[in-house]
């Protein structure tokens, strides 16, 4: 018997900008508990998005995730000795996990740069739609799209 579901903890905003996202963000640019230095690298990244965008940081920044979340994905479903790629419409919270997580992993992927400047280069090619995150989310789609055969093996 299973049992109970996890319960999800509240997130506290961050102190800058008072949005949960950037402090999610801030969390996932955080190595070995080093809170304060992840924080730095990411409001050093929204500054510099916010000035090349001539918009708010924070907008900036909730368009770019925006632009990276995912609408659809394939989860691998075994029938009859088959297995299938099926499409699923991506729940909010998980859209938005996912989005964090390709923006962090793309601009990690970048070397020979300080993290500042690949985190804020890869929040701007994701508010401009270009760039490795984005790049994933459209992978994501096409994988699905080619897939839609399958849909009917949704539970």
């Amino acid at each position: 018997m299973r049992r109970r579901r996890a319960e999800k903890r509240a997130i506290a905003p961050d102190p800058v900008y008072n949005d949960i996202l950037v402090s999610k963000l801030v969390n996932r640019i955080m190595v070995d508990g080093k809170k304060s230095k992840a924080q730095k690298i990411v409001y050093e990244s929204l500054e510099r998005l916010a000035e090349k965008t001539g918009e708010k940081p924070v907008d900036a920044f909730h368009k770019a995730l925006g632009n990276v979340r995912p609408v659809v994905e394939v989860r691998s479903r075994r029938i009859g000795g088959a297995t299938y790629q099926v499409p699923f419409e991506v729940p909010e919270r998980k859209a938005i996990s996912l989005a964090l997580r390709w923006i962090v992993t793309a601009a990690r992927s970048k070397q020979g740069k300080p993290m500042v400047d690949r985190l804020s280069q890869e929040l701007l090619d994701a508010f401009n739609e270009t760039g490795i995150a984005v790049k994933k989310r459209d992978d994501t789609h096409k994988m699905a799209e080619a897939n839609k055969a399958f849909a009917h093996y949704r539970w």
